[in-house]
Formats: structure tokens, C-alpha cells, sequence
């Protein structure tokens, strides 16, 4: 398993809530020791996110790493990520090695998009997990419970009862909502692999509800192969993508020497961000997330990839082109959405908005 994640597969129906750009820095409140090889850090940090969002974290010698935030923005419980060991990993064996209570991190704002929009709370869900894969889960779980109206069906799969993380917390939420709350364990020691088929008799009761899956490929798959042979449609099959950054996102962003093919003339963004409306010059040769940054507006962002969505907004005036897109589908790029630190100009006035 990548020790970074970032969001599902299709944008959401809703950029996620703007939060200030770049770098901040935030304290570790308190460290715990989840598994041998998992630690959570609660943080001394107020900041507006959402359910299965991540933090991206700076790593000693240059570098990233995102982690997803297992709290829930619902509670009232602070902001807590958690790192599950990779062998040879630098981020995770960072954290898992060295950082301690009161220690600063240096991080982005939160991101991501394998979370619900505004109403995605209420209905019905099957959450299926593997390993730190239960992160951003357990956070959506806990936030359906605390906002939301619906039942929620978890199975959780782990090698063995030592690497379950959170087996007291589940336990303790299992109990105080046993009408709304159903916890399914599936350990590799006592079961096997979890196939495609021997998760079907499991997952065939809730192929009508939404389902988020997050964890190893291969669990993804046999799971999403189950419900799909249970009838489930596949727009209501969301999945945690993952993969590594390939360059330091905390490092100012480099201008490119050369513009994508068909790129236009320099423009002028129109750009509609926290409720307030400012232009900002585009040159040819920068992306927009770029052109907004240098004129000072705080536009999120998190890899620079075109792999996380995070700088995901909409254009509703003229028109850009990407040279890169690992998230948004065809329905999304239909609907406007680009990715801002991919998107060059075509027009000489673009209009973009953000939520």
C-alpha cells in the first residue's frame, strides 16, 4: 500500500470547503501508540475540513507524504491522523519512529476528495476497509453517526486481531448505536483472502447503498467486483485512490518554460473563491493554481499532480486544457471541473469558481 492517499476516483458533486493556501504549522497534542505498527497524532489545530479528507505532512530532507485525518469534523473531537508503518517507508517510518508530543509539523490544509457533499450523510452506507485503509473510514463512520440519519455497515479487513486499528473505538460506537452501527471483521489469519467471492454473501445485503472503499488494490477490487455482481451501480461505488508524490509540494511551484500544446495568449482569471470575486493576471506558461498564487489568492491545492482533486474548481467563462488528470471523468469535465494546477489558458478571459 502507497503510504500517500488523496481522493476517489470522480471529483465531488462539490469542491470541498477553501482553506487557506500553503504551509502551516501545527503542534502534536498528544501521540498513541494504535498497533505496533500504526500511531495516531492528535493535533492542537482548528481547521475546516471534511469526513475522509487527508493532511499533507513535510518530511525531514525534502519531500511529502498525506496522511488521512481518522477524526471527524462532526464531534467535536480534534484533528487526529494516523500512520501505519510501510516497510522502508520515510514518511511513515518518520512518524512512527520520531515524532513525539509537542513536536511541530509543518503541513498543507486539509484535501482530498473521498468525501461526502453537503447531503451524503444521511443515507444508508457500506464502508469497507483494509488495514490503514480504516482511517479516512472510520472518520466518515463517525461523522454518518454524529450528522447523519442513516445505518452503516463496516467490514474491516486485517492479517490478523494484532493490526486491527481502532478495535476499541469501533467496539465503543458498535455499542452505543447497535440499531444504526453493524462492525464485520475479516481476519486473513482465520479466513483467508478476501475475494471477490467470499466477500459476496457479505457485501450482497447493501449493494443499494452508497459504498466507500479504501484499502489495498486487491481488497478494492474483490469488493467492488462483489457488489457489482450484487447489482450495485457503479457511480454509487466510491474508492480511495493512491499513489506517491513525485515532487516536494512545499517547494515553490518551478513556471514552465513551455506551454502545452494549444494553449492560447495570456489571460486574465475571473476568480469567485470564499465569496469574494478577484482577477488575477494568467500568462501563457503558468497553470492557474500558479497565476492565482503570484497575485495572491489563496487557492487550495495539495500534490500539483493532477492526482488529488484537491485544487478542483469549475470554469463558467471561456476554456483551458490539462496536461494531466488522474481524477476528474468525463461527467465532471462535462460539468466544467478542471484541476487548477493542471489547467492552462485557451481564451484570453477565463471564469472559475470554487464551491
Amino acid at each position: 500500500m502507497s503510504e500517500t492517499t488523496t481522493g476517489r476516483a470522480a471529483a465531488p458533486a462539490a469542491p470541498a470547503p477553501a482553506a487557506p493556501a500553503g504551509p502551516l504549522r501545527v503542534r502534536v497534542r498528544e501521540r498513541i501508540q494504535e498497533t505496533p505498527d500504526a500511531v495516531s497524532l492528535v493535533l492542537d489545530a482548528e481547521l475546516t475540513y471534511r469526513p475522509g479528507q487527508f493532511l499533507t505532512l513535510r518530511i525531514p530532507g525534502g519531500g511529502a507524504r498525506c496522511y488521512s485525518l481518522a477524526s471527524s469534523p462532526h464531534t467535536g473531537e480534534p484533528m487526529r491522523i494516523t500512520v501505519k508503518r510501510v516497510p522502508g517507508g520515510l514518511g511513515s517510518g518518520w512518524v512512527c519512529d520520531t515524532v513525539a508530543e509537542g513536536d511541530e509539523l509543518e503541513v498543507l490544509p486539509p484535501a482530498g476528495t473521498f468525501t461526502p457533499g453537503p447531503d451524503g450523510l444521511d443515507g444508508d452506507l457500506l464502508l469497507v476497509a483494509g488495514g490503514s485503509g480504516i482511517t479516512p473510514v472510520l472518520s466518515l463512520a463517525k461523522s454518518a453517526l454524529a450528522a447523519g440519519r442513516g445505518r452503516i455497515a463496516l467490514l474491516y479487513a486485517n492479517r490478523d486481531p494484532a493490526s486491527v486499528i481502532f478495535r476499541d473505538e469501533l467496539d465503543g460506537l458498535a455499542a452505543r448505536h447497535p440499531d444504526r452501527l453493524t462492525v464485520v471483521h475479516w481476519l486473513e489469519s482465520l479466513r483467508g483472502l478476501p475475494t471477490a467471492a467470499r466477500l459476496g454473501g457479505l457485501v450482497a445485503p447493501y449493494a443499494d447503498r452508497e459504498a466507500w472503499l479504501c484499502g489495498p488494490g486487491p481488497l478494492m477490487d474483490a469488493a467492488e467486483t462483489a457488489l457489482r455482481s450484487a447489482g450495485a451501480a457503479g457511480a454509487r461505488i466510491r474508492r480511495e485512490r493512491y499513489f506517491s508524490l513525485g515532487a516536494d509540494v512545499f517547494a515553490p511551484a518551478a513556471t514552465p518554460t513551455d506551454a502545452p500544446p494549444g494553449a492560447g495568449v495570456d489571460a486574465v482569471a475571473v476568480v469567485q473563491l470564499d465569496g469574494e470575486t478577484r482577477t488575477a493576471p494568467w500568462p501563457r506558461r503558468a497553470t492557474l493554481l500558479d497565476a492565482l498564487l503570484a497575485a495572491g489568492v489563496e487557492a487550495p491545492y495539495s500534490c500539483r499532480e493532477g492526482a488529488c482533486a484537491a485544487c478542483c474548481c469549475r470554469v463558467v467563462e471561456g476554456e483551458v486544457t490539462m496536461v494531466r488528470n488522474e481524477v476528474l471523468d468525463g461527467e465532471d469535465l462535462a460539468d466544467g471541473y478542471v484541476l487548477a494546477c493542471q489547467a492552462f489558458p485557451l481564451t484570453d478571459r477565463v471564469g472559475v469558481t470554487y464551491g
